[in-house]
């Protein structure tokens, strides 16, 4: 292990960790990145989709060798129940740009790529070596120790990018332990079937890819979603669920993930395919409300550690990236003024995150969660089945007048929940997205 002492320690080589590292070596700091893993992104197989606009920021030339999957033409959004589902797509020539917006990823091809940046720019990057405990001196976080012989590093300041399941913030009790609550596990399966396939089945050509986002029953009354993404030559297709919802349910996610599958909207999108690789991981889904304290003397937290996931839009890893980028900057202006890396002075990481898009985003959807957990029952079970039934009603012509299936559609809801439950409902949906 080196002696010397560095600028700046990266724990965590996925996207915020990289885009931290990145930045910082770019701008000549030394920083020293430690990832447990056997390579960066060793331990994701599953696919995912990649924001174009925030990697952007860090690597405007991305496109010219970056292991891109499709990029994405159509977005769908399906509310499902066990046999139908009523959804809403947008799809637009327009993405079909010469610098799309966004495209699916491997993640495990895609981290690898960015790692290999973050060594060119400068950073020097130790693997399968875990960091065990952060050093303290006089309350001020130092340095960190490791798992290998001798391996006490020292830095200036630390930035934890350790993901969600992450445990030496939680060890050294700089953060929270995350609740079941606020935390998703989600399965995912890829499977592989021949590019001119998946196109012809998704109505697309070349590059372009769809994505198809779902809730409803296909969580058994949980609060969750399913997911499925095309790939060059493979569909990433997963769910997940509240792991407070699983515990209490004592339902397996494979059991979820297998029902998912054999649905008749989605076994069509899948069938012949050989399914090659399985995977299991958290997702923070608490939102606002369930952000740790991020700075303090000589420490940061960026990325799935902090909580940046946006449930709503499904957005992580352009929070990550941007978490990353917006920490190698507060550092970076903190070493340029030649100030001490005290919580006060790196508090200028919080200040910018609040005049991001990041905070923001996750502000203005900070009472969803718990509108979701409470209402779970209905959003996830008896509303998709009233949806279907009310839109089967509609569009089935049989005879009879549409005003009177106007008032049955109707009066099924107001049977299932009663006038002011589908108030209550309405009222605490609205208030949430605000």
């Amino acid at each position: 292990m080196p002696a010397e002492k560095f600028d700046v320690i990266v724990v965590g080589a996925g996207p915020a960790g990289n885009s931290c590292a990145y930045t910082l070596a770019k701008r000549g700091l030394k920083v020293l990145q430690i990832e447990r893993g056997e390579y960066p992104g060793s331990k994701n197989v599953q696919g995912a989709i990649m924001y174009a606009n925030m990697l952007e920021k860090i690597i405007p030339d991305f496109r010219d060798d970056a292991p891109l999957e499709r990029h994405l033409i159509e977005q769908r959004l399906w509310y499902m129940d066990d046999s139908s589902y009523t959804g809403v797509h947008y799809r637009s020539d327009d993405f079909n740009e010469e610098a799309p917006n966004r495209y699916t990823i491997i993640r495990a091809q895609f981290d690898k790529w960015f790692s290999k940046k973050v060594q060119e720019a400068g950073a020097l990057l130790i693997l399968e070596t875990t960091v065990t405990d952060l050093c303290f001196s006089g309350g001020k976080v130092i340095g960190v120790k490791t798992d290998r012989a001798g391996g006490t590093i020292l830095a200036d300041v630390v930035v934890m990018a350790e993901g969600v399941n992450g445990v030496l913030g939680t060890k050294a009790g700089l953060r929270p332990r995350p609740k079941p609550d606020t935390v998703a596990l989600a399965v995912k399966e890829m499977h592989f079937l021949p590019s001119d396939v998946i196109e012809s089945r998704f109505n697309i050509s070349g590059d372009e890819g769809v994505v198809i986002e779902a809730a409803g029953t296909i969580t058994r009354g949980m609060a969750g979603t399913g997911f499925l993404y095309t790939n060059k030559e493979s569909i990433s297709i997963g769910i997940g669920c509240l792991v407070s919802d699983f515990a209490h349910t004592g339902l397996a996610p494979y059991e979820l993930l297998e029902a998912f599958k054999k649905h008749p909207a989605v076994a069509p999108l899948i069938a012949g395919a050989e399914v090659k690789e399985y995977a299991a991981h958290l997702i923070p889904e608490g939102g606002y409300n369930a952000v740790p304290q991020l700075f303090g003397d000589g420490w940061l937290i960026v990325g799935d550690a902090g909580q940046f996931v946006n449930a709503v839009h499904r957005e992580g890893s352009n929070l990550a990236m941007t978490t990353g980028r917006i920490a190698a900057e507060a550092i970076f202006q903190i070493k340029s003024r030649k100030d001490k890396f005290s919580a006060e002075n790196l508090s200028l990481y919080q200040k910018m995150l609040e005049s991001s898009f990041v905070m923001k985003d996750l502000k203005k959807y900070k009472r969803l969660p718990d509108f979701m957990h409470g209402a779970r029952d209905r959003l996830f079970g008896s509303y998709p089945e009233l949806v279907s039934k009310a839109a089967q009603n509609w569009f089935r012509v049989d005879g009879k007048d549409k005003k009177s299936k106007e008032k049955e559609i109707v009066r099924s809801f107001v049977k299932a929940r009663g006038v002011r439950g589908l108030a209550s409902d309405a009222w605490k949906l609205a208030r949430s997205w605000r």
